[in-house]
């Protein structure tokens, strides 16, 4: 039996499911639905071992009450036991009325097994507080705690540091008492992106 050509009027979305499955691979798989034939239109990137022309079941589809655009995210587990997040958007005709689905199929199963060894790994669970005896002197975790507490308040970050920005955080770190430390200077010039010169000028201007 020879299979009907596919039809014209879903061209348009057979491209678009074929950039997103592309855009997405290999986790994406996008099913376009005929909902004047209920039949599965197109496959692009086929995860779910489905078939093109195989039964849609979507006659619920077809009433013109219909109002939803997209619907989902929704999970549903695959035949492989992973698990997908999947969202539908009912495609109209030019006079609105129901014409086809595409259904976009994200497998997160990789995401998911990614985030529970992140979790894994930067789990706070084995930490033990700071040794007295290692940190107790630490003049440069002093200094970047208090750089980076000063730039959140500000909203700010080191790549948007203007030189004024860095002229106030110099004298602020002067005030904390930062410049105690053995070539805290130098450090400080390195983590501004500045020059060393720059940093003694500024602390220079404080002693006059």
């Amino acid at each position: 039996m020879t299979a009907s050509p596919p039809d014209p009027a879903l061209e348009n979305f057979r491209t678009i499911a074929d950039a997103i499955a592309t855009l997405f691979y290999p986790h994406a798989e996008v099913v376009l639905h005929d909902l004047r034939s209920q039949k599965v239109d197109y496959i692009a990137n086929n995860l779910s071992k489905r078939e093109i022309g195989d039964d849609s079941s979507l006659e619920d589809m077809l009433s013109e009450d219909v109002s939803e655009r997209n619907i989902g995210p929704y999970e549903k587990l695959n035949w492989d036991g992973q698990k997908i997040r999947s969202l539908s958007s009912v495609l109209r005709d030019a006079n609105g009325h129901p014409l086809a689905v595409l259904c976009i199929n994200l497998n997160i199963s990789l995401f998911e097994n990614a985030k529970a060894a992140l979790d894994l790994f930067l789990s706070p669970g084995k930490l033990i507080p700071q040794p007295d005896s290692l940190f107790r002197d630490d003049w440069q975790e002093r200094i970047n705690t208090f750089l980076h507490a000063w730039m959140r308040e500000r909203q700010l970050s080191l790549n948007l540091l203007t030189r004024d920005h860095k002229r106030e955080l110099v004298l602020a770190l002067h005030a904390e008492g930062a410049f105690k430390g053995k070539s805290a200077s130098n450090y400080v010039a390195n983590v501004l992106n500045m020059g060393r010169a720059t940093v003694y000028k500024h602390l220079k201007e404080l002693k006059g």
